[in-house]
């Protein structure tokens, strides 16, 4: 598998400072964790909700809670666009009251026991901020000895600055989590990975860290898909693994997911917003905020002066994994992490596959993402060629030299498999 050098467009959304935005007074609230919307919903119109409070939890195997960002009055049920371009069923609240106040415990955090730390990650309703919205509590739920804990502060997308803009403000607070962490699990080491030439946040580490003796840095190279975890895993301890980095003793938590588990467990605050990048050059002021669960992306656009064209492209996420969404009806939610607007956006023509293999070299989960697209029709030799695997991290449309949008391929297969 080779590496690719994706154009950095960081420095739009980077260089400037975290921005306030007004909220308004209505919250849609996504029934919805990650792609999972099979949820029990816990509340009806009429009701009156407090800002932390629990309106829903899944009902699979990685039970989550969906938590409620404000104080209100439930109106009722509507759906709104989320990060997938799908419709999905909202909780609508009109908020009707200041938000809380949570107050910082004076105890150490790390005098916790495993269970409590458990109990309460799931209590809130945490899953992991870099897209994926996998249960946080459920990668620390296990009898295994973890010894290794990786924070992973590589972004490797372009353009999307939302975890460095995190580390880069809340380093303190990263490390006094991370360190709990470490406490808590009786876990030998902790990891902290960055890119090698992101300067900024190597001094701003590096001011602090020293003084965490089972804390240090690792610095990675510039390449996509280097902030993937198995990548990142085999660049700084030389491991692979076949399915979840535990089996190795490993547990790997985003920085954005780090500050979370600190606000859990330092403020008692549930997960109902965090840090998000707006960015591209459809959007007049490109930038980070902190933004809430349910609100909608057409209520903010104005507060960032509004678009540079009427001929907008707006993405879901980053240009390599992100889902182009058919309008700025688009919900936010805890895993999106960035929006991407492009004015005057081209689509390049695709032409026949050229059979030059370079989707199968290039394929972070190292499969075959051509010979998956000329299977579709064969459900049978799909399996064998486990598309399940695929981490759609967009490398094979991208390197594509005939333009074919082979993830979207790949991913109608994971569906006829039922890998998604």
């Amino acid at each position: 598998m080779f590496y690719v050098k994706v154009p950095d467009k960081k420095e739009c959304s980077f260089n400037g400072g975290i921005k306030n935005i007004n909220e308004g007074n209505l919250f849609y609230i996504p029934l919805v964790v990650g792609k999972d919307t099979n949820v029990t919903t816990l509340v009806k119109k009429g009701d009156f909700v407090s800002q932390g409070q629990k309106i829903a939890n899944t009902k699979g195997d990685f039970k989550t809670n969906v938590i409620s960002s404000i104080t209100g009055e439930v109106l009722g049920f509507e759906e709104k666009t989320y990060l997938t371009n799908e419709k999905v069923r909202c909780v609508l609240i009109k908020k009707t009251e200041e938000d809380k106040t949570f107050e910082k415990t004076d105890k150490k955090i790390s005098d916790m026991s495993k269970q409590d730390f458990l109990d309460k990650l799931k209590e809130s309703g945490l899953v992991g901020l870099s897209g994926a919205a996998f249960p946080t509590y459920y990668k620390y739920s296990t009898e295994k000895q973890i010894n290794t804990l990786i924070v992973n502060a590589v972004e490797c997308e372009s353009y999307i600055t939302a975890d460095q803009k995190i580390l880069l403000t809340k380093i303190e607070e990263i490390l006094e989590a991370t360190d709990a962490i470490l406490e808590i699990f009786d876990i030998p080491e902790a990891i902290i990975v960055i890119k090698s030439k992101n300067k900024k946040l190597k001094d701003a580490i590096e001011d602090f860290v020293g003084t965490y003796l089972k804390i240090r840095v690792e610095f990675v190279s510039d390449h996509y898909t280097m902030g993937y975890e198995k990548n990142i895993i085999k660049e700084v301890k030389n491991i692979t693994y076949e399915k979840y980095p535990l089996e190795k003793g490993i547990v790997v938590n985003n920085v954005s997911t780090i500050y979370a588990i600190y606000e859990v467990l330092k403020l008692n605050k549930p997960l109902f917003e965090r840090m998000i990048t707006v960015t591209g050059d459809g959007i007049k002021e490109p930038t980070n905020f902190v933004v809430k669960t349910g609100m909608l992306f057409k209520d903010i656009v104005d507060q960032l002066s509004g678009y540079t064209s009427d001929n907008i492209t707006i993405v879901a996420g980053g240009p390599m994994m992100g889902e182009s969404i058919s309008n700025d009806d688009l919900v936010m939610s805890p895993n999106l992490n960035n929006i991407l607007v492009l004015k005057d956006f081209k689509q390049e023509e695709k032409t026949s596959c050229l059979r030059c293999g370079k989707c199968m070299s290039y394929c972070t989960a190292e499969i075959s993402p051509v010979l998956i697209k000329d299977a579709l029709e064969d459900v049978n030799k799909l399996k064998e060629l486990r598309p399940d695997k695929c981490v759609e991290c967009g490398l094979c449309s991208y390197i594509c030299p005939a333009k074919i949008p082979i993830r979207e391929y790949v991913r109608e297969a994971k569906k006829e498999i039922g890998g998604s």
